[in-house]
């Protein structure tokens, strides 16, 4: 996940000038119940390694808490290290499939001699663990994190950046192959570009350029050692600005991905001035929240991948107290599914949709944003006890239907066309019957 202020991504580019898992791993995820969305659609849930694990070895995250004494000090996060077991079988309960999670190069790669066995080790005991409780994993080879020592040569803004960045992801492919996982490369690049731009000065052209290159070159080696592999790098999806926005990356990367990875959470942010005004949001519980708007980020990337199926890698709602401006996580839930279904129905082949995420992590400098299925109170709770939302049973029931019933009408009606994903839901609208 990520913190995607709409307004400061574009200001920033601006500125800048710019499967059935058994005994033995199986090749594909397995399939969910028949229902709305098939038989074979890929229900998960998703985490990232830095955000959840705590015990965080150095990393230029570490050090851009440490330099930001206004941002939550991340502690142990939700100390997913030590409780990943747990966790998964949280995710297990569900019915889910389909389990993300990242492997941290700071864990595997302490100096730019010495691998730590420790580090794999842990790794393999998780990728393990989800195998065996019946789900599929999805490896993420970097959610925006990256060694001290790579910190102490510039990180992005070194030359050398990109090979050794390579060579850590050949060891982790190499590692991994052969329990037969779905890949991530680089998650949502471009807001990994702007934090590191804000955070490092690095500068945003040059690191797109590197970001797809070491995407491109690792997609070659990993379809090398796991030739059936699926692999993407997850976009993360801007409404009223994608092309904009991730376009120059998509460019860059178009013919090296197996399926389209798309985040969705928010609706459109008009600029000041803009026909309809919005308040200026305060926390991302405040950012404008469309569900809706997952059915044109999908049909954006199904009309420009016609041969391509797409996956939701991440979606969820934040919130500070368990609602987002009075709409539940379980009723955004069902209506974001609401959406997906129509999507398929219209033909968009949609091949599966991890929900962000299954606990509520460290969100960038924050615990405040909560987007868990489960919540945990970090700041407060030094037992760091996993409570149900209301989106837990309504997740399982989905899952177990495979999707809404087909007279369901969604809680959330579609807000004015200006504010979901203009110009697409103004000239190319879809109503609820």
């Amino acid at each position: 996940m990520r913190t995607r202020l709409h307004r400061l991504t574009l200001a920033g580019l601006t500125a800048a000038s710019m499967l059935l898992p058994v005994a033995t791993a199986s090749a594909t995820p397995a399939t969910g119940a028949e229902g709305p969305l098939g038989a074979g659609f890929l229900w998960g849930v998703a985490a990232s390694g830095f955000q959840s694990e705590g015990h965080a070895p150095d990393s230029n995250w570490l050090r851009y808490i440490d330099k930001n004494p206004e941002w939550d000090r991340y502690g142990d996060s939700v100390d997913f290290y030590s409780r990943y077991r747990d966790d998964i079988a949280l995710a297990a309960g569900l019915g889910a499939k389909v389990f993300r999670v990242g492997i941290e190069w700071a864990r595997v790669q302490p100096t730019p001699e010495s691998w730590d066995e420790n580090g794999f080790a842990f790794y393999e005991s998780v990728v393990d663990e989800i195998l065996a409780a019946g789900m599929h994993p999805m490896l993420t080879l970097d959610h925006w994190v990256y060694p001290g020592w790579v910190a102490d040569q510039g990180g992005w803004n070194s030359p050398g950046m990109a090979e050794q960045w390579l060579a850590s992801a050949r060891m982790v492919v190499d590692r991994f192959a052969s329990r037969k996982p779905v890949w991530v490369t680089v998650n949502e690049p471009v807001a990994y570009v702007m934090h590191e731009h804000r955070q490092n000065q690095t500068d945003p052209n040059q690191m797109l350029d590197a970001v797809a290159r070491v995407h491109n070159d690792i997609y070659d080696y990993i379809h090398r050692v796991q030739p059936e592999a699926m692999v993407t790098a997850n976009v993360g999806y801007v409404a009223g600005a994608e092309e904009e926005v991730n376009g120059p990356l998509i460019e860059r990367i178009r013919d090296r991905l197996d399926f389209v990875g798309v985040d969705y959470y928010f609706g459109h942010e008009p600029d000041d001035g803009a026909a309809v005004p919005v308040a200026e949001p305060k926390g991302m519980w405040d950012l404008p929240v469309r569900p809706e708007g997952i059915y044109y980020a999908l049909r954006h990337y199904a009309q420009m991948f016609p041969d391509k199926p797409l996956w939701i890698v991440e979606n969820g709602v934040p919130s500070n107290d368990g609602v987002h401006a009075g709409y539940t996580r379980a009723d955004h839930l069902r209506d974001t599914v609401y959406w997906l279904q129509r999507a398929k129905a219209d033909g968009i082949r949609l091949m599966g949709y991890n929900y962000w995420s299954i606990t509520d992590n460290y969100e960038w400098g924050s615990y405040a944003p909560r987007f868990g299925l489960y919540t945990v109170d970090v700041r407060t709770d030094p037992q760091l006890t996993r409570r149900p939302t209301e989106a837990v049973d309504a997740y399982r029931r989905i899952i177990r239907a495979g999707g809404v019933r087909a007279d369901y009408t969604p809680v959330r009606a579609p807000s004015e066309c200006g504010l979901v994903d203009p110009p697409a839901s103004c000239d190319h609208p879809v109503t609820v019957p």
